[in-house]
């Protein structure tokens, strides 16, 4: 399994916006296209929303990736999604094995 780690800035006083985007919309079409979101947390302090996603391969987040932003429910949203984020973090988490 390889994990997506996603830190997103919420721009201020945007937080509910982007909780109601989030739930309404985006999980939907992740779980409609088979990438589990593991978990999400909130950190209220820095204005940040993180959340963690999972794929099978790395080649997984590439292909799955593309279906999404090419999927009718994410073309809808436009940019709304970027008017909320301020800033985003992405790192991508590979298994230790001792």
């Amino acid at each position: 399994m390889i994990a997506q780690l996603r830190t997103y800035t919420i721009k201020s006083g945007e937080m509910n916006a982007w909780l109601s985007l989030f739930d309404e919309h985006i999980r939907p079409v992740h779980a409609r296209l088979g990438i589990p979101i593991l978990s999400t947390w909130i950190d209220e302090a820095q204005h940040a929303f993180v959340w963690l996603r999972s794929f099978d391969t790395l080649e997984d987040i590439e292909r799955l990736e593309a279906a999404y932003f090419a999927s009718p429910e994410r073309q809808a949203l436009g940019d709304r999604p970027q008017q909320l984020i301020e800033k985003m973090m992405v790192s991508v988490l590979t298994p230790h094995h001792s």
